[in-house]
């Protein structure tokens, strides 16, 4: 059986994290509050950031700011976005497969 969070993000009951993301008591506050919708949401955000911002893990400035980004798109607070990313259904200049 699934469980569910009241998710922070959304602001409404959502499947749950089938397990706290990181250890310590930031993995427990992400577990209790985060669905796995909001959860899987930031993970491309982040994605983007990594990319575009060109962060490395092994870099405390780095996973500072992106801790800090995160705990904003969990809040809703405003957060940097990948300024660059333009989805591929956005794309004026994409075609559909076959032309």
């Amino acid at each position: 059986m699934s469980r569910t969070v009241f998710c922070k993000k959304y602001q409404k009951q959502l499947p749950g994290l089938p397990m706290p993301p990181y250890p310590g008591a930031k993995g427990q506050e992400l577990f209790d509050n985060v669905s796995a919708q909001a959860w899987q949401d930031w993970q491309k955000q982040q994605v983007m950031l990594i990319n575009e911002k060109h962060l490395s893990m092994a870099s405390a400035d780095d996973r500072r700011y992106l801790q800090e980004q995160m705990d904003r798109f969990f809040a809703n607070e405003s957060f940097d976005s990948a300024s660059g990313y333009v989805a591929p259904e956005a794309d004026p200049d994409s075609k559909p497969d076959g032309e």
